[in-house]
């Protein structure tokens, strides 16, 4: 906690707004995404899903592939604590929906489902577009699909694996995603694994989101390899997230951006 609480000091001090943005491509985002105060009617579903996973007081068997939590010390976890401490937020979740909702991706890969929240801010932001969401925990694979299929997110499609597995399969049939939301293993061995096996995959119009790069010095020092990479053009650092583009026609730039 001390070494997050350090982090976000330093992100302080260094992040800027939109006024301090001279790119017409992170400027555009910024302004007609990002800070997008207007109410959003899908802000109201996101919330009643959010609503009845607090409210499941049952329990389910976690296993855990990733880097382990800081708040569970037993593997028997009450669904309502899960989505309270493991789910994204109500501000990312609308923020997640409206990055969804500006670039209108077609496809859709999502690494770490946990019980969906995250899942149904990609559903609702283009339902138009197809979603490959991973999990390795067969009981909280099964919680997140019946909480889908509930609310009808019929674009998702839930795939139970071991995520290297799945992505060096990805790499080999060079499968196409426009975006992708990285929420699965917080380690820096991982996430740069990850990195580099979906690299091939990648278009001018990739758009890819990493999860709490602040989380630990390993993430960091991950965020800070995948962010210099030659075919990363403009990343965005917002402490929780770190976005990264390939626009070949960007010039490399990296911003640190208030949310």
């Amino acid at each position: 906690m001390l070494f997050q609480i350090k982090s976000y000091i330093k992100f302080l001090w260094h992040s800027k707004n939109e006024h301090a943005v001279h790119s017409p491509f992170v400027f555009s985002l910024l302004t007609n995404c990002f800070y997008n105060k207007k109410f959003k009617s899908e802000y109201v579903l996101l919330r009643q899903y959010r609503s009845e996973l607090l409210q499941n007081k049952n329990t389910i068997e976690v296993t855990d592939f990733g880097a382990g939590s800081r708040v569970f010390k037993s593997n028997t976890r009450q669904i309502a604590q899960i989505a309270k401490t493991a789910g994204i937020s109500t501000k990312r979740a609308q923020l997640l929906f409206r990055i969804v909702n500006y670039f209108k991706p077609s496809s859709i890969l999502e690494i770490g489902t946990s019980l969906g929240l995250a899942t149904s801010a990609l559903s609702l932001g283009y339902p138009e577009a197809k979603i490959t969401t991973l999990e390795g925990c067969p009981e909280t694979a099964k919680q997140a699909q019946l909480q889908l299929q509930k609310f009808n997110f019929n674009n998702v499609e839930c795939v139970v694996t071991e995520f290297k597995s799945y992505l060096e399969i990805c790499n080999l049939k060079s499968v196409i995603y426009d975006l992708i939301y990285f929420d699965g293993n917080h380690s820096k061995k991982a996430t740069i694994e990850y990195f580099e096996l979906l690299l091939p995959t990648i278009t001018n119009e990739t758009v890819w989101i990493f999860d709490d790069i602040h989380w630990s010095a390993e993430m960091e020092e991950a965020w800070e390899i995948i962010k210099n990479n030659p075919k990363v053009t403009v990343s965005i650092d917002t402490f929780q997230w770190g976005l990264v583009f390939f626009r070949y026609e960007q010039p490399k730039q990296h911003f640190i951006i208030r949310t």
